[in-house]
């Protein structure tokens, strides 16, 4: 079982009393006072049925999971507020593979039973125009293609880290940050629920007339994963403009990795994507490639990255195969308001080929479907995946009711 390190402890810790000794020069207790009173509860609940019907394997999974997201977050005394929060999920139907409950016989649905601490982090401004977040933390950089809290499972990936945002500089966001721990998804109890090492997530951009242009570089070393250590540098473009009557928004990257301190692997592999999205009305149409290139024996890897979001609901290439994953995919949205008694109701099909960027071998196809609603405080999902194998793993379905609320 993993605990929160001394040394991050100790860290916030020396954080507190530098800000303690200065209150005598910031009119005493007065701000802590304050920034009790302005204390905001934080409060996400998410009940969530989750069905796996998966080829190959001795039955299907069910889960009924409810996850309960439970802290606070006080207002600022000295120009910095502290925040806390709880995750616990509560498994109500566990006919499933957590990865760590031993049901090996069903697909596996990686919401493990848990109680542990999600967040627990100092956030200051005191100097012009940078935070300074210590601690653990979510962090999501860009569209979380690299970086990400994988918000999608119940418990969410957060980082014990070291961040500062400067926008000092117009039109310019630096954003920098350390980080020794990766909590991931799968919990503390698992083995690989903690990832440790040195860290470094570097986020440049620069706002330009016609869109925004992004540098990156990341530094990962992983104790737990040697395999996924690497240096990963890149640049990214986005932006969109009215075309008479449709908004059309493009994203445009490419990155290049290689391996790291502990990796015993060489290698030199590049990412690329390119998107176009034209949006009228309430209708959205996109279509992109996306290509991790693989050598045979390892393939382009974003450990860190939001992979539900990109490479198929099924999540079937959660880890890049090989030789690699070419993806092509068409997108069809509708976002409308005022339907009835709900605030917004949102649809979404998406549609995946998959082949291999070496050898060219054909994967597999995915169809991806997609309702959401949200009334007030409270928000419902209904979600389909269905994977269609051909020369990559098993046809897999894949069924998801959810109802949360969001204080």
């Amino acid at each position: 079982m993993h605990s929160f390190p001394l040394t991050r402890w100790a860290h916030i810790s020396v954080t507190l009393a530098l800000l303690a000794s200065g209150s005598a020069h910031a009119g005493g207790l007065a701000p802590a006072i304050s920034a009790v009173r302005e204390t905001k509860p934080l409060i996400d609940l998410r009940l969530r049925s989750e069905s796996v019907d998966q080829a190959g394997m001795a039955a299907d999974a069910e889960a009924i999971t409810l996850r309960g997201r439970l802290g606070f977050e006080t207002g600022k005394a000295w120009d910095t507020s502290l925040l806390a929060e709880a995750d616990l999920l509560w498994p109500f139907e566990e006919r499933y593979n957590s990865t760590v409950n031993g049901k090996t016989r069903f697909p596996v649905v990686a919401d493990a039973e848990t109680y542990e601490l999600n967040r627990l982090q100092l956030t200051n401004t005191s100097l012009s125009n940078t935070t300074l977040t210590i601690g653990r933390q979510r962090i999501n950089l860009d569209e979380q293609r690299f970086v990400g809290n994988v918000g999608w499972r119940q418990n969410e990936q957060t980082f014990d880290s070291v961040r500062v945002v400067n926008k000092s500089i117009p039109n310019v966001t630096m954003d920098l940050a350390y980080v020794d721990q990766v909590n991931r998804v799968f919990g503390k109890d698992s083995p690989v629920g903690r990832y440790d090492g040195s860290n470094y997530l570097a986020n440049l951009s620069y706002q330009l007339p016609i869109g925004k242009l992004t540098g990156f570089a990341y530094l990962l070393d992983f104790r737990e994963a040697p395999r996924d250590s690497s240096e990963t540098y890149g640049l990214r473009f986005t932006g969109e403009r009215p075309v008479r009557k449709v908004r059309v928004a493009w994203l445009a990257s490419y990155a290049r990795q290689q391996p790291r301190t502990n990796n015993p692997l060489t290698f030199h592999e590049d990412f690329y994507t390119v998107e176009f999205t034209g949006t009228f009305r309430q209708w959205s149409l996109g279509a992109g490639l996306e290509v991790l290139e693989g050598d045979g024996v390892r393939g382009f890897s974003t450990p860190l990255a939001t992979l539900h979001k990109f490479d198929g609901w099924a999540d079937k290439f959660l880890t890049t195969p090989p030789n690699g994953l070419e993806r092509r995919y068409a997108t069809l949205g509708y976002t409308t308001k005022g339907v009835g008694i709900l605030d917004t109701l949102a649809a979404a099909v998406v549609y995946h080929e998959f082949r291999s960027e070496r050898l060219d071998i054909d994967y597999g196809a995915e169809v991806d479907l997609q309702v959401q609603a949200k009334w007030h405080r409270f928000n419902g999902l209904l979600k389909y995946a269905g994977y269609d194998a051909r020369r990559f793993a098993t046809d897999t379905t894949k069924y998801w009711l959810e109802i949360g609320y969001v204080w």
